[in-house]
């Protein structure tokens, strides 16, 4: 990719027919590079910025176009790692899908500082995000970072009036607690800009790519939660007004 005309960046790969990610079928862009360090992420080779491959942002809208007629009642969906941390890129990307008549979806565990994501939020017509834990001990003990960002994305979505959609994923022994999800449930309970929340059961599917890349994999013994656990999450979420 060699156009001048947009921002430079990096990506780890693209989905060009993706269907969890926002409504409808979607284009999806993952970019590479992330500032956390989450105990059960899939994509440990995301973490790098370097590690990834460079990209412009006008040569993927012009890959975007050629998906046009399958995705235009969809959108595009930039993932990551985390695509706050390449927010020039990430927001070049969304302007030119805007001016597409495109539908745009930032899926974030919101680790940003607040200028970077109001670049970004400025043309988002949806955020995805992860919520890692209500707790801030737990959220440092899954992410490794001291501090939890996502909740002032949050905060800017709700003042900016972007829809959001919320999701937590389950892990039993950490964020299968009755207290912490109550905890969470009300919190988010409060913001009328969220529109869904979506309990996620932790999986093991990036566990190979720990040991690939000769990582310690903290969760090898951790079964994934049963479909018991995960009712019993929901239950939680609706008994707080929040829609599933």
């Amino acid at each position: 990719m060699k156009n001048s005309d947009g921002v430079a960046g990096y990506i780890h790969s693209v989905e060009t027919f993706g269907a969890v990610d926002g409504p409808g079928i979607r284009y999806i862009v993952f970019v590479q590079g992330c500032p956390l360090r989450c105990i059960y992420c899939h994509n440990p080779d995301s973490w790098k910025i370097k590690n990834g491959k460079p990209a412009n942002s006008a040569d993927i809208a012009e890959d975007i176009k050629e998906y046009l007629p399958f995705i235009k009642n969809g959108g595009v969906t930039v993932s990551g790692g985390e695509p706050l941390f390449q927010p020039e890129f990430t927001a070049d990307i969304f302007r030119r899908c805007k001016a597409m008549g495109l539908h745009t979806a930032l899926d974030t565990s919101g680790a940003a500082e607040f200028s970077d994501a109001l670049k970004v939020l400025k043309y988002t017509d949806l955020v995805l995000l992860d919520i890692k834990a209500y707790d801030a001990g737990l959220y440092t003990r899954i992410t490794g970072a001291a501090e939890d960002k996502g909740k002032n994305l949050l905060d800017l979505c709700e003042a900016a009036a972007v829809k959001v959609w919320i999701r937590h994923v389950v892990i039993p022994e950490y964020t299968s607690d009755e207290k912490q999800l109550n905890m969470l449930a009300e919190y988010l309970s409060r913001y009328s800009c969220i529109e869904k929340v979506e309990p996620l059961a932790f999986h093991k599917m990036g566990e190979y790519k720990w040991e690939n890349a000769e990582r310690k994999y903290l969760l090898s013994d951790t079964a994934p939660a049963d479909e018991k656990t995960m009712e019993r999450v929901r239950e939680i979420f609706r008994s707080k007004g929040l829609k599933l």
